[in-house]
């Protein structure tokens, strides 16, 4: 894998934390004006963001049982992913470990664009999600559960994910969805979104888990971080260059 130590340059992100979805959605469209297409962060961003506009029509369109609820899920994960980017975008080994594969390999060669967003959906999902989920517990009350409203909104938001993927199809046809079939043996679209579906799934048990935690913060840390290694580790195989064909 060839990298580069250079990196083009990220918009500048916000210090405070952001306020409101359409905060979130005003980072995200700055940093995916500011890089070119052969960013590999671009590809990740790009898709995030569209997933984003997405999250924000459905709850305008929608009954949730707490809009308020998944609002500020939204924007406590993404800012997760800012935080991310601020600590790692020039300097990828300042990153969390989840981040530092996607990062580190921005300019990778022989990298398709759909494994560069895989990564960056493996450190934000796996990693980012849990614990945003513990965060917004601690913020608006109660506590994760395997099945209450709350949780029957944040599985509801995978048809939102399923709508969005059909979208994008066509924009992505070069690129992240056009490009499973090059990667490996024919994989369809309905196992791509399966797996988003599975790593939601954990991410809230491993939320539960983190929130069960809480009476032994070093015990809570300690899982937090052996999560956050093992989630780099999986970035790692999603980003091995691929070979280029000799036909």
């Amino acid at each position: 894998m060839r990298l580069s130590t250079t990196f083009p340059p990220l918009p500048m992100l916000p210090k405070a934390p952001s306020a409101s979805i359409d905060d979130v959605v005003r980072v995200m469209t700055a940093i995916d004006l500011a890089l070119p297409t052969s960013d590999g962060l671009w590809w990740f961003n790009h898709l995030y963001l569209r997933v984003t506009l997405g999250v924000r029509a459905a709850m305008a369109a929608t009954s949730f049982h707490d809009t308020a609820f998944l609002e500020r899920l939204d924007v406590v994960f993404a800012d997760l992913y800012f935080d991310a980017l601020a600590a790692g975008g020039g300097m990828p080994d300042a990153a969390p470990p989840a981040w530092r594969p996607l990062l580190s390999s921005r300019t990778a060669a022989h990298v398709h664009p759909l494994q560069f967003a895989l990564a960056g959906m493996n450190a934000h999902i796996n990693r980012d999600l849990p614990s945003g989920i513990v965060t917004v517990f601690e913020q608006m009350g109660g506590a994760p559960a395997p099945a209450d409203a709350r949780h029957d909104d944040f599985e509801r938001v995978n048809a939102v994910l399923e709508t969005v993927e059909s979208q994008i199809k066509e924009e992505f046809a070069t690129g992240v969805i056009g490009a499973v079939d090059a990667l490996t043996a024919p994989v369809d679209d309905q196992l791509a979104i399966f797996s988003v579906r599975a790593a939601r799934d954990t991410a809230w048990t491993n939320a539960q888990v983190l929130w069960a935690l809480k009476p032994t913060p070093i015990l809570q840390r300690d899982y937090f971080d052996r999560l956050d290694r093992f989630t780099g580790f999986a970035a790692r195989a999603l980003l091995a260059p691929r070979v280029p064909s000799q036909t």
